[in-house]
């Protein structure tokens, strides 16, 4: 035993070791749930208009929620298929369960072919055609980052930060809501700026280059991702607070201009995720804000006087 593990440290990289579970706790988990909650996003553009808490949008928001997940998980599933042979390589990514074996890349192949077909499908036929042509140009976005986009500088970013914009504009389609200029500048720069302080968190890592299996990650430099995600977060919080002061003084039937009080606490949060870019550990957005309690707080002031200024405009 000890000479097999003196050959193993000199000639390479033991092959994972093969994780316990069956094949369908393989595929939930290639699937991502801790993922999932970003298909929350759904209900962005239904809240925004004060038409989330009826029936039928509830309903429909739900259904476009499942759909959108779905969507999700053919493309992880495809994804990982593709990339198993270098995740084995990486020093997490190995434990993945098609790079460690649990699940069959054939197995991953069709499980994503499955969701990648039915999702579009079902959204034609329960929701709208509206809704199913986005879930098929986020399918068709997402599956050409995993062929090639994902090597192309800039792109690659724009992809991703893309794949976010298509999940808070996909409640608003699904209701027939109009998507407005501000709620579409402040999502999309805000998502830029959480990709870019992604990725700028994977490259000052000591481990995030030695081990990458991130198409471009070796390529950016990490000034420029610096520069990426301060440029993103200056836009956000000025199509924000355009879109709070766009209603000048008028306080709605509500006894305090929330809506302007509101850009207070959206521009705290922002500097305060800053605070984890700037020292490179802004990975999974939704890992940042749950394990940091200021930030989680600053959070739900921002949504309870998001709420009332929608409320009382």
């Amino acid at each position: 035993m000890a000479e097999r593990t003196v050959l193993l440290e000199h000639h390479g990289t033991p092959s994972p070791p093969a994780r316990t579970g069956g094949l369908a706790i393989g595929l939930l988990r290639t699937a991502r749930p801790r993922q999932w909650v970003k298909n929350l996003l759904v209900v962005a553009a239904p809240a925004a208009a004060g038409r989330l808490f009826t029936p039928h949008a509830l309903t429909r928001l739900t259904l476009v929620f499942v759909l959108f997940t779905a969507c999700a998980a053919a493309v992880y599933l495809i994804n990982d298929a593709r990339d198993a042979a270098a995740d084995r390589a990486h020093p997490v990514k190995r434990h993945r369960p098609v790079a460690a074996g649990q699940v069959p890349v054939r197995v991953a192949y069709t499980a994503g072919g499955v969701l990648a077909v039915l999702g579009p499908a079902l959204a034609a036929w329960l929701s709208s055609p509206v809704t199913a042509a986005l879930l098929t140009a986020y399918l068709g976005m997402q599956l050409a980052y995993c062929v090639s986009l994902k090597h192309v500088l800039v792109v690659d970013l724009v992809v991703v930060t893309t794949g976010f914009l298509m999940r808070a504009m996909i409640g608003g389609l699904a209701l027939g809501i109009p998507l407005s200029r501000w709620f579409l500048i402040t999502t999309g720069f805000g998502a830029l700026f959480m990709v870019a302080a992604k990725r700028y968190s994977e490259a000052v890592q000591p481990a995030g280059r030695a081990g990458a299996t991130r198409g471009l990650l070796t390529e950016y430099t990490t000034g420029y991702l610096r520069f990426v995600w301060q440029l993103a977060a200056g836009v956000a919080v000025l199509g924000y607070c355009l879109w709070a002061l766009e209603g000048g003084g008028a306080h709605g039937a509500g006894l305090l201009p929330w809506r302007q009080l509101s850009m207070v606490a959206f521009i705290l949060a922002v500097l305060r995720y800053a605070v984890f870019a700037d020292r490179g550990t802004a990975g999974e957005p939704e890992d940042v804000v749950l394990r940091d309690r200021p930030l989680a707080l600053i959070a739900l002031v921002w949504l309870a006087m998001y709420g009332l200024a929608v409320v009382n405009r």
